[in-house]
């Protein structure tokens, strides 16, 4: 399996420049977020993985996307307000990323080569396309949009018993 790349350089919505270093030795999942989609509502699911899981070593990160039919327009003070008001988030979210296309986001790039989505597609489909990445940094797999953070659980629980790799 492949590895995630830890210095991938990274942006919070506060504009704090970095990389995922932080997270070496936890248990990631990864998603492409929407404010004003169908699916938004996953932030309370996501919100619940993470408040529960969150001492234990699970990491939920945000990524903003507006490349599914708009759906994600506003500025990353807007976002952040967006997802702190209506759902509580507290979790990591980072500044607004392509996940399609020639421009990108490294991390996409290399956690969609990794993890193949329905039949063997490389691209996301959607929002709230999710990525488990285990404690020693292999990306194990995609949860199609639609998937329920919930629905996710036992796989989380099952990383987050393996020790530090």
């Amino acid at each position: 399996m492949k590895k995630l790349t830890y210095n991938t350089a990274v942006t919070t919505l506060n504009g704090e420049a970095g990389d995922l270093s932080q997270y070496e030795g936890d248990v990631l999942l990864i998603v492409n977020t929407a404010s004003r989609c169908g699916l938004t509502p996953q932030f309370t699911g996501l919100q619940e993985l993470h408040a529960a899981h969150a001492d234990q070593g699970l990491r939920v990160l945000g990524f903003p996307c507006n490349q599914f039919a708009g759906q994600d327009p506003g500025t990353a003070e807007e976002i952040g307000e967006f997802c702190q008001i209506n759902y509580g988030v507290d979790f990591p979210m980072y500044s607004k990323v392509k996940v399609n296309g020639g421009e990108t986001h490294p991390l996409f790039k290399e956690l969609k080569a990794a993890a193949l989505g329905a039949l063997g597609s490389k691209s996301v489909k959607w929002n709230f396309t999710k990525f488990l990445v285990a404690r020693n940094g292999e990306i194990l797999r995609r949860y199609a949009p639609k998937t329920a953070p919930s629905e996710i659980l036992k796989d989380i629980e099952v990383e987050l018993g393996k020790a530090n790799a």
